[in-house]
């Protein structure tokens, strides 16, 4: 099992609360943030980047500045939050390396792309205290991995030179072909085997979809061993989302890594009632989330 340097050490740390849990804010989204703001494709497509700046930067001073960390994008988000004193010195900051959407390959499987020009000393360069990867896998496909597991070895090595901490996630999917109900009965089993393939490549830090139960979440902590991984909420409601926080801190999760499912109904274009509704709704249940980890990393202590 990879184990972090000092370096990678202090950089976890510091995406860290008090506590020593993860509690980072994920808004590095870009497409799915457009049709958040917009039902029309046609009013999505005149959303700029800077139009999505405008949103990151208020969740990253209304929301983030209340947890440990928050991850951005480096096309709308950084260096501007940093340059603009936006986001807090207390809070740590990830940079997603992983661009929006992916692309298909003849079979029907998702092929993960980066952000051109975005690497560990990129990062480093714009004053992130990590990275972060996303690609996608279909355990059960192993055809589906080749072209993402390579870029997630390559990502891991690039930030294994720089001595730079990189957070790995990857999602699952559903198959065309494939009913709602053989995914869902496949889903423990897919993000475990996930988790595995993660780990075999070097992972230090996992951000994992909910894997479904107690006992793959249980199943999860004892592969992983002293890599510590927090749950992501995939914009689940939040109702549901500390559900699944609840299960998962008891199994051995080290925290949470959210986003939509705290922001995902406060963002606007109208940015009076969006700062409102992020100080209103979004940090109310980022505090309900504390709590729950509180009560779990007291007992772990």
């Amino acid at each position: 099992m990879a184990k972090m340097t000092t370096a990678e050490l202090r950089g976890y740390q510091q995406i860290c609360g008090p506590d020593g849990a993860m509690m980072a804010i994920a808004c590095d989204q870009r497409g799915g943030m457009r049709t958040l703001l917009a039902s029309d494709p046609a009013e999505q497509a005149k959303i700029t980047n800077d139009m999505l700046g405008d949103t990151k930067t208020d969740i990253t001073r209304y929301l983030a500045s209340a947890a440990s960390c928050v991850l951005l994008d480096p096309l709308c988000a950084v260096p501007r939050v940093v340059d603009k004193g936006v986001l807090s010195r207390d809070t740590a900051l990830l940079i997603g390396l992983d661009a929006s959407g992916f692309d298909v390959s003849p079979e029907g499987y998702r092929l993960s792309r980066l952000v051109p020009g975005i690497d560990a000393r990129r990062v480093r360069e714009l004053g992130g205290t990590g990275g972060k990867i996303m690609v996608y896998l279909r355990a059960d496909r192993p055809a589906a991995n080749e072209h993402n597991i390579a870029i997630l070895r390559q990502c891991i090595a690039d930030f294994g030179k720089e001595d730079l901490l990189l957070v790995v996630e990857f999602l699952t999917y559903q198959l065309e072909g494939e009913s709602p109900e053989d995914y869902a009965a496949r889903t423990p089993w897919l993000v475990e085997e996930g988790t595995r393939i993660s780990l075999e490549c070097g992972a230090k830090v996992l951000k994992l979809p909910y894997p479904g139960t107690a006992e793959a979440c249980a199943n999860i902590t004892r592969m992983a061993g002293e890599v510590p991984w927090a749950v992501l909420s995939a914009g689940v409601n939040h109702a549901t989302f500390l559900g699944q926080v609840e299960i998962a801190m008891q199994n051995g999760a080290s925290g949470v890594i959210a986003g939509r499912s705290l922001w995902k109904d406060c963002i606007s274009l109208d940015r009076d009632i969006q700062r409102e509704r992020l100080k209103t709704i979004a940090v109310p249940r980022l505090r309900e989330i504390q709590a729950v980890i509180g009560r779990y990393r007291q007992k772990a202590a």
